[in-house]
Parts: structure tokens; C-alpha cells; sequence
């Protein structure tokens, strides 16, 4: 052995014991691929299920054979398409909404104080009433800045004291608060502050959860920082989501009203910041709205109806694309019609790609301490965890299932675990 060294054993010890220890991640939980917004003054306990039934009545009324939806989701290969619809339509009778957000904000409006004071008890008895348990359920308030402060903050606490005294503190799992036009972190800190004051007066079991509207310039980029990071770290640990809100954002950066849309260069500059201050966090980046909507202009004939609700699902699919291409698995949905083109262009990403990704994923398992080529790519030990959670997002969102993998040769409790601690266990190396 070479001992003929010039750094001190203390100097190398104290580096290694700052530095040299590194713990594996398992892959992230999963957020929701979606939210779907709507007004509080809609909001009843049976509108996830009613949302359900008019998904899955879009879908059976203008998707026509699996080719035609899978042409109107941007799916030229009709073998694909196939797979894509018989998963779509199941995903659509189990769990066609991953979550769901109760809106005080733009999908409310700006009403006498009686009366939002009085929808927000309502409404918060109404999600008391509500079961879909698998589905997240949120509130969005006002900003808490400016005119609407003081209303957002006596929203908050009607809605969260009614929903706490009808739950008897138990509130629901994955509950959050949305709070909108974030301008910096004293907002996303006070927002902390309220919620804690009200978890403590009303003996909330869970911490209650925070997600962040993304819509101002200056929520993005300070003085020369990226602010992101910043936001998430002022929620204390609360913060889950950071969703785009980009047309408020286009508007305050001067574009006018006829180009405003989500695949404006702004949003994919937004897009891209949002999942580079996220990436290093627990936090999901989410995509913002597409506002054509899929529903039939008044008096068309079927025909003409079926043509304009798959060039609206045309362009959700491709805005789905667009944000699946920098890693933003999650998006705003507007409408229960939306959901087919949602899922549809999610599924088609999975499925498209399954196949390439087993192959992957076994050559890994049987070739852990090397790196492996299979056909053109070439992988190593730092790709496998992102091969990993293909299939475990895959898995959660319902475009993969339990054949798809066992064909990896993993099990699903393999897949809570990083790969490396998969690699160990398998080689009995586990501590």
C-alpha cells in the first residue's frame, strides 16, 4: 500500500465525516397527476362522483373508436391507442379524480362578505359529508395581500374551524391550502403562522398542508434568486405543490390577452424554474390550466360536436406533453371532459415507453455493480433511480399495472425502497 501521503489523517477524517456520508432516497411519493378546480359555490359532497360520471360520459360520447381518440391525443399507433383507451376507461370507473380543490378565489369571485362567509361553512360541511377517500381534497383562498387579506384570512378560519369541529379534528387526509398571487415569503410565513394558530384552538390531528400559486414575476426570480426555494423553505415543512398560475403571470409580463396561453415562452421558462427550485425538495411542480374546453358549441350537429371537443382535447394532450417533457407530472383540469385527454396523453407517455424501461430496469437488477447497455442506451448506477420511478409513478397514476411490473422482476415493495437499497437486499447486504 502507498503511504506516501501529504494531507493530514485529521484534515481527510473531518472532510469525509461533513461530506462522505450519503443515504439513499427512495423514489418520491407520487402528488396527484392533477387538480381539478372549481368554484365553492359548486361544491357539494357527491361532486367528486358526479365529476366521475361526466368524465366518463365524454369519453363514451365523443371518443369514438380507440384510433380516433387516440389520433385526437396525438397516438398514431393504433395498437397503442387500444391500450390507451382500455386504461383510460378503467382509470375513469376507479378514481377519475386524484384531487380536487374547493376555490374561493378566481372560480368564486368577489361576493358580499354574508355570503362568502356563509358558503365557506357550507362548503367545509359539505367535505365533512364527503367520502372518495383516495381523492385530495383542498381549499383555495383569496390573496393575502392587498384588498382581499382580510377576507382570505376570515374564509380560511370559517372554513377550517366548521371543517374541524364536523371532523372533530381528524380534517382529511392530504388537506391543503392553496394560497394564490404569492409575492414573496412573509406571505407564505403569515399563511404558516394562521395555521398553526388554528390546528392548536381546534385540536387538528395533522398538520394541514401548503400549496403555492406561482403567478407573479417576482415569486420566481428576486434580485438575482431564484425565489422558489425560498417560498417552499418559509412553508416550514407544510408545502407540497408550487403550481403555475400562468395567465395571471403572462399578463403582469405584458402580454396580451389574445396570446396568453400555456405554451407561451414565459410559461416554459416558468415551467423549467419551477421544477429546478423544487427538484431538490419533496415539493411536485404543477402545471397550470388549459382553457379550451372540451364541451359541444351550442347547436351543433354530433358531428360537428365530436370535432370540437377532440381539437380541445387535442390541445390539453399536448399541453400535457409539453410539461411531462421538463418533468411536471401534474397539471390544472378545469372540466370532468378534460379528464379523458388528460389521462389519455399520461398513459400514452407510460405505455409508449414500457417496454424500453423493463428492459432497462432487469438489466440493472442482474448487472447491479456495472453499468449496462441495452440496444443504443447506455445506462449506469446513477440512472436506475430514475428508471425506478418511472414505474412508481407509472404504477400510482394507473397507467401501469402489476403485470407491467413483474416483468421488471421488482415487486411493489421493492419499489418503496431506493435502488440501491433494492440492489443490497437482493445480494443480502442489507444491514
Amino acid at each position: 500500500m502507498i503511504t506516501d501521503l501529504s494531507l493530514p489523517a485529521s484534515l481527510v477524517d473531518a472532510v469525509v465525516e461533513r461530506f462522505g456520508v450519503t443515504r439513499p432516497t427512495s423514489p418520491a411519493r407520487p402528488r396527484p397527476v392533477h387538480v381539478v378546480y372549481g368554484g365553492a359555490h359548486l361544491y357539494k359532497s357527491g361532486t367528486i362522483d358526479k365529476l366521475g360520471e361526466r368524465a366518463r360520459a365524454a369519453m363514451d360520447t365523443w371518443a369514438g373508436d380507440a384510433p380516433t381518440f387516440g389520433r385526437a391525443i396525438g397516438v398514431s399507433d393504433d395498437e397503442l391507442a387500444r391500450q390507451v383507451v382500455d386504461r383510460v376507461r378503467a382509470k375513469l370507473a376507479r378514481r377519475p379524480v386524484e384531487a380536487m380543490c374547493i376555490d374561493f378565489e378566481d372560480g368564486y369571485g368577489p361576493r358580499p362578505d354574508d355570503e362568502e362567509d356563509a358558503e365557506a361553512v357550507r362548503a367545509a360541511g359539505e367535505l365533512a359529508r364527503t367520502s372518495a377517500p383516495e381523492t385530495l381534497v383542498g381549499l383555495r383562498v383569496k390573496a393575502l395581500s392587498g384588498a382581499t387579506a382580510r377576507r382570505a384570512i376570515r374564509t380560511l378560519d370559517l372554513f377550517v374551524t366548521a371543517f374541524a369541529k364536523a371532523t372533530r379534528g381528524e380534517l382529511r387526509d392530504g388537506f391543503s391550502v392553496t394560497l394564490p398571487k404569492v409575492t414573496g415569503t412573509e406571505q407564505v410565513g403569515a399563511l404558516v403562522d394562521l395555521l398553526e394558530q388554528l390546528e392548536a384552538s381546534l385540536g387538528v390531528v395533522r398538520p394541514i398542508d401548503v400549496e403555492l400559486m406561482i403567478e407573479t414575476p417576482g415569486a420566481l426570480l428576486g434580485t438575482g434568486v431564484l425565489e422558489i426555494p425560498r417560498l417552499i423553505e418559509a412553508a416550514r415543512g407544510r408545502a407540497v405543490a408550487v403550481h403555475l398560475g400562468a395567465y395571471d403571470l403572462t399578463s403582469e409580463l405584458g402580454v396580451t390577452a389574445g396570446d396568453q396561453r400555456l405554451d407561451h415562452p414565459f410559461c416554459d421558462l416558468a415551467r423549467m424554474l419551477l421544477q429546478i427550485g423544487s427538484a431538490s425538495t419533496s415539493v411536485s411542480a404543477s402545471d397550470g390550466a388549459t382553457t379550451l374546453l372540451p364541451i359541444p358549441p351550442k347547436d351543433a350537429s354530433h358531428e360537428e360536436s365530436a370535432l370540437a371537443v377532440r381539437r380541445a382535447w387535442a390541445l390539453h394532450a399536448s399541453n400535457v406533453r409539453r410539461a411531462i417533457d421538463v418533468g411536471i407530472f401534474q397539471g390544472w383540469d378545469l372540466h370532468p371532459a378534460q379528464l379523458p385527454a388528460r389521462y389519455g396523453a399520461l398513459f400514452a407517455y407510460f405505455l409508449a415507453r414500457k417496454d424500453e424501461m423493463t428492459a432497462r430496469l432487469r438489466s440493472f437488477v442482474a448487472h447491479a455493480t456495472q453499468a449496462s447497455r441495452v440496444g443504443q442506451v447506455f445506462d449506469d448506477a446513477a440512472t436506475a433511480h430514475g428508471v425506478v420511478g418511472f414505474f412508481v409513478r407509472g404504477l400510482a397514476c394507473g397507467a401501469l399495472d402489476e403485470d407491467d411490473l413483474r416483468s421488471t422482476t421488482l415487486t411493489t415493495e421493492e419499489l418503496s425502497h431506493s435502488f440501491a437499497e433494492i440492489v443490497a437486499a437482493r445480494s443480502g447486504k442489507m444491514p
